[in-house]
């Protein structure tokens, strides 16, 4: 699967909803911030807190160009939380935080406006 950063490009093909309904999105805090130094690409290391079911996961994010670790601590995130876990370095990510691209190609993440229960999911 390729994804793509242009705006311009078409939308994906079609999906059944059942293939919506697989990917469990959900949303937490961030509840600390790392460097991550050894990233091939400029990076965090996040630690994000999913509620009491799920717990707390960790994410590498490359969201350094707009965001400090300041302005991340105690803001909400949309992750992927039932993709299998991903090996970067020595670093083990176990969601994909979820943004999108803004005019210079920088990831902006994605959260919800108001305030909303660790753990809910996007539906």
């Amino acid at each position: 699967m390729h994804l793509t950063h242009d705006p311009a490009a078409p939308a994906a093909a079609p999906i059944a909803f059942d293939d919506f309904l697989a990917v469990d999105i959900r949303v937490g805090t961030i509840v600390a911030v790392d460097p991550f130094p050894e990233a091939r690409k400029p990076a965090f290391k996040l630690t994000i807190d999913f509620g009491p079911t799920l717990g707390t996961r960790r994410s590498s994010a490359q969201i350094t160009a707009l965001y400090t670790p300041d302005t991340l601590v105690g803001r909400q995130v949309a992750a992927v939380v039932n993709f299998p876990p991903r090996q970067i370095g020595k670093f083990l990510s176990e969601v994909l935080t979820l943004g999108f691209p803004d005019e210079a190609g920088e990831v902006m993440l994605v959260s919800p406006d108001r305030a909303v229960p660790n753990g809910g999911r996007l539906f």
